[in-house]
């Protein structure tokens, strides 16, 4: 690693990851709102890492998470700045990753990363989706704990994804999910059910 590849973490590295995570938090307690970071709060984009991706990446991970990368992440100054700032193992084997750090063209394919079993189901991955925009697809509904009634999405992405991600949830064994758009994010947690629109 040469330090030249370092980039700035947060301005202020305990209140900045506190206020991620706890933005993170609320995603997952309220999937389909989405919850939006204060750029001010946020590191530097970090080449091909939105300023959101990189700034949940420095409040979830840690030495005890280790972190899978899509070919589209797995950069040398990506890999040298988690590793520096977060002390997070990078793993090449989904099946060793307890995050996974992906790209919409990933997510075709969700097989082999852990999704937890019946007694520790928290040992499952969670999956760190980066995304141009958290709109423009078909219209979801989203249902389960933390959810009145329904929350409408429209999530860019294709019905062959969501049937992935339909096949690899058992409750309580499953992924949970966060999708980070700009300063944006919204948790999708492995106990919301989603519908099409119109559909069952």
């Amino acid at each position: 690693m040469t330090a030249t590849l370092l980039q700035p973490a947060f301005a202020d590295p305990v209140l900045d990851a506190q206020r991620s995570f706890r933005a993170a938090l609320k995603a997952l307690a309220g999937p389909g709102v989405a919850q939006q970071l204060p750029a001010a709060q946020l590191p530097p984009h970090l080449q091909g890492l939105a300023a959101a991706s990189h700034g949940l990446c420095l409040a979830l991970l840690d030495i005890d998470t280790p972190l899978w990368l899509a070919p589209s992440f797995d950069t040398q100054a990506i890999r040298a700045n988690l590793t520096f700032h977060c002390g997070c193992p990078i793993v090449s084997d989904r099946q060793n990753a307890r995050f996974a750090l992906l790209d919409d063209s990933q997510l075709h394919d969700l097989s082999g990363f852990d999704l937890g079993n019946d007694r520790y189901p928290d040992q499952s991955c969670t999956l760190l989706v980066q995304l141009s925009s958290l709109e423009g697809g078909r219209q979801l509904a989203w249902r389960g704990p933390g959810i009145q009634n329904e929350n409408p999405v429209a999530l860019p992405l294709t019905e062959a994804f969501w049937q992935e991600r339909e096949a690899r949830n058992d409750f309580p064994r499953g992924i949970d999910m966060f999708f980070i758009a700009g300063n944006r994010l919204l948790g999708l947690p492995r106990s919301t059910q989603v519908a099409f629109a119109g559909g069952a």
